[in-house]
């Protein structure tokens, strides 16, 4: 299973071991300074929301991982409505993809709801 779907799809428990650290020096190609990252997150709790928060309004891509919660669960409700209103007031988008992610974006970012095909 490749890492794109593990990110989009694919079921099974995920944990920080299933992705690979990549060194950049084993690459010809020199990169310039990035303006915008892709933070992978986990959220556990309430507390799990604030670097995702500042990562958002640092104008930076964040993918998290809710897979702690179910959907049903309270807490999962006011975690998704708090990164709602971030990426209302940066003017960015949100998405929940499944029962285990969410993905939020800067300003000037939408995410598709269209899978590639």
């Amino acid at each position: 299973m490749g890492i794109m779907s593990k990110i989009l799809g694919g079921g099974g428990n995920r944990s920080v071991e299933d992705y690979v650290e990549l060194d950049l020096d084993d690459f010809a190609e020199a990169r310039g300074e990035a303006g915008t990252q892709v933070h992978i997150a986990e959220i556990a709790d309430k507390g799990d929301v604030v670097p995702i928060k500042d990562a958002v309004y640092d104008g930076d891509l964040v993918i998290a991982d809710i897979t702690r919660h179910s959907t049903s669960d309270r807490t999962v409700e006011h975690i998704v409505d708090e990164l709602r209103q971030v990426a209302q007031e940066v003017d960015g988008d949100i998405v929940q993809k499944g029962d285990d992610q969410l993905i939020l974006a800067p300003t000037g970012v939408t995410i598709s709801r269209e899978k590639l095909e």
